[in-house]
């Protein structure tokens, strides 16, 4: 694993690169609002990437390595992520086709950015469709505005609501709730099937 201090008009993000031997692809992975990229759905899904020939990159955002807790707004993450994404598939990534994607918020930023980064799929790892208890205030269209192919797996008990499956999108639920811990080897059946499918 190599980490790398990347410069963003937000601040320092830091991306953790595992490299995978012979990589056919590479996929780039955020995290959640208040977590980190040592979230066990994130390391599981590093594990089964490199062994499906993709080379990861786990990033935290700037206010995270700055050492704070609540996240920047949308548009703050939004441009710190595709400035590290574009210096990623600039140097250790250059060459590889391009899945983006992360866990919950991290999930968001993705969708938001696809087009700016020039993915070829997202994976979305527990996408949070609305704050719990309020349905209301849906981010379904975060999601249908991605135009690539995109796996969301959702604990089917997540209090982040269930997002519904879409002509490029499959879902799949698993056990559990937004942590995505109670199953973390359905959680990586799912990624190990979807990725070797990913458009080259």
């Amino acid at each position: 694993m190599t980490a790398l201090e990347i410069s963003t008009p937000q601040g320092t993000a830091r991306a953790h690169v595992h490299a995978a031997d012979q990589a056919m692809g590479a996929l780039v992975l955020g995290h959640g609002a208040a977590g980190g990229v040592e979230a066990p759905d994130l390391v599981s899904v590093t594990e089964v990437s490199r062994e499906q020939g993709f080379s990861v990159a786990l990033v935290e955002q700037p206010y995270r390595v700055a050492g704070r807790r609540s996240p920047a707004p949308a548009n703050r993450l939004d441009e710190a992520w595709t400035t590290t994404v574009e210096h990623l598939t600039g140097g250790e990534l250059a060459g590889l086709p391009l899945v983006v994607g992360g866990r919950s918020a991290g999930a968001r930023v993705a969708c938001r950015t696809t087009a700016e980064s020039g993915a070829v799929a997202v994976l979305c790892l527990a996408f949070p469709l609305h704050p719990p208890g309020r349905p209301e205030k849906t981010r379904q269209p975060e999601l249908d505005a991605v135009t690539v192919p995109t796996l969301v797996v959702q604990g089917e008990r997540d209090q982040f609501g269930m997002p519904a499956p879409g002509p490029n999108r499959s879902v799949v639920t698993v056990g559990g709730n937004h942590s995505l811990k109670s199953d973390l080897g359905a959680v990586v059946a799912a990624v190990r099937d979807w990725l070797p499918r990913v458009p080259g």
